[in-house]
């Protein structure tokens, strides 16, 4: 490793301007800010384009270790936090971790599902079990991590946490609400750490159980919990490599690229604009809903919101509450994170937020947004397939439909974000192609192994106590 020079240390702020700053290793522990806010960088670093260029000769996990380093800032040792990159994308079954396939001349998937679980969660959570080991074995310290999940973080939370010392992970899924290989792929580890809830009711129950979790201090500090969930800073810093890999690949620094991506949570689409903002050459970034269109309404309207949950075929996307778009709604109201975290407490108790007229504007002018129907999910996997001969899963379609009709320059290069791979979703796929994928070797036997799950009520004491329970 060629030295780079020291790298300045990094604080991050909570979004909610009430809790400790803290450097990056406290804040992949801590997950949640005391606060109820979300920690997120104090400054941006920047990416010239003599770096873009550089990045063209290097592997994912060099141009990784160039992008993160600085928000590490000097709280791991560079050779252990470049060995911690490579130990994780050397698990993907592809060696560009993240390759792009064309679809036509500048149209292009940005294949996100390589890794282990076959899902884009796993880029970045592949690094953040390294991070997790590395950083409790340095405190010998033990945390207890809880999570929600619509179904690809679970599966990659869970793999790339179990057997892990120090390590005790429960996951949170709602019933019913998950793909069959969703399920399958958490419920059948037989890890003695993993211990998975399938709880009745929608991933945004879930979700605030588990938010409810970090806010009664006295179960939180009891059992030492964490997340993994993209509410943990880590988990979105690592999602802006791939973003940057793949401008590269389309051409930057010396042409613009675009990005369309399918969105739930709006972590992935908070990458790509981090990326842009640290100096990657990003024209647009479409913000992909399916009918779940929270994040679309507000866009359209400047009100953000809630509506009950529809279930779709794209079900990791079927969200009315996006917890990292507080991240970005804190970089638009200038940082104010008092003013914010009051927003918060009256969105989540009216159930409506209505955005400021220059929130508004910049919101529209750095994002574009639109809705995909189940029919144009449908279609689109159909078109793909028989244009293409590919078959994508239907998140994936969720960003090509909408992405395809928010284009606004064709002769800028457009990324898909593909999220997951097909078989996940095989039903679906199925159901607009006629043809069924098929699981890679390893997970051939999936249907086949013992599961185990506990089921419970969307119920704060039940919830808390079986996590005490099992990680006892």
């Amino acid at each position: 490793m060629a030295s780079l020079g020291p790298v300045p240390r990094m604080n991050y702020a909570s979004t909610r301007g009430d809790a400790p700053v803290l450097e990056f290793t406290d804040v992949l522990l801590e997950g949640l800010a005391l606060d109820g806010g979300l920690y997120i960088a104090e400054r941006w670093p920047t990416i010239t384009s003599g770096d873009l260029r550089n990045f063209a000769t290097l592997s994912y996990a060099e141009v990784a270790f160039r992008v993160l380093r600085p928000f590490v800032g000097g709280t791991i040792p560079d050779d252990d936090f470049e060995g911690m990159l490579h130990e994780a994308y050397g698990t993907f079954r592809h060696d560009e971790v993240v390759p792009l396939s064309a679809l036509g001349e500048s149209e292009h998937l940005v294949e996100l599902f390589w890794g282990p679980t076959l899902s884009f969660k796993d880029v970045a959570l592949s690094l953040i079990g390294n991070l997790f080991e590395y950083e409790l074995t340095r405190r010998d310290d033990r945390v207890t991590i809880v999570g929600a999940t619509s179904g690809d973080t679970g599966s990659a939370a869970i793999e790339a946490c179990r057997d892990r010392d120090g390590i005790q992970l429960v996951m949170l899924h709602p019933r019913g609400r998950v793909s069959d290989v969703q399920r399958l792929q958490m419920t059948t580890v037989e890890s003695s750490n993993i211990h998975n809830v399938a709880v009745d009711g929608t991933f945004d129950d879930c979700q605030d159980l588990v938010k409810a979790m970090f806010a009664d201090r006295s179960f939180r500090e009891r059992n030492r919990l964490s997340a993994v969930n993209s509410i943990n800073w880590a988990r979105v810093a690592a999602q802006t490599v791939y973003y940057v890999t793949s401008a590269v690949r389309l051409g930057a620094p010396d042409r613009a690229v675009s990005f369309s991506v399918p969105t739930g949570n709006f972590g992935n689409v908070m990458a790509g604009h981090i990326a842009r903002t640290m100096g990657v050459p990003i024209d647009q970034l479409v913000i992909a809903s399916n009918t779940n269109d929270i994040l679309t309404r507000t866009h359209e309207t400047g009100v953000m919101t809630m509506d009950e949950v529809a279930p779709t075929i794209s079900p990791a996307m079927d969200i009315q509450v996006s917890s990292n778009f507080e991240r970005l709604l804190f970089e638009l109201q200038g940082k104010n994170g008092l003013a914010l975290g009051q927003d918060m407490v009256d969105f989540r108790a009216s159930g409506a937020l209505s955005l400021e007229p220059g929130v508004i504007d910049a919101l529209r002018s750095q994002f574009d947004a639109g809705r995909a129907t189940e029919t144009d999910v449908t279609e689109t996997m159909c078109s793909i397939h028989d244009d293409f001969g590919m078959l994508i899963d239907p998140h994936t379609a969720v960003g090509v439909s909408v992405g395809r009709r928010l284009r606004r320059d064709k002769s800028i290069p457009m990324g898909f974000l593909s999220t997951a791979h097909p078989a996940k979703f095989g039903e679906a796929v199925v159901g607009a192609t006629g043809v069924e994928p098929q699981l890679p070797a390893f997970l051939a036997d999936l249907e086949s192994r013992p599961e185990r799950c506990a089921s419970l009520p969307n119920d704060l004491a039940a919830i808390e106590a079986h996590v005490e329970a099992v990680t006892a």
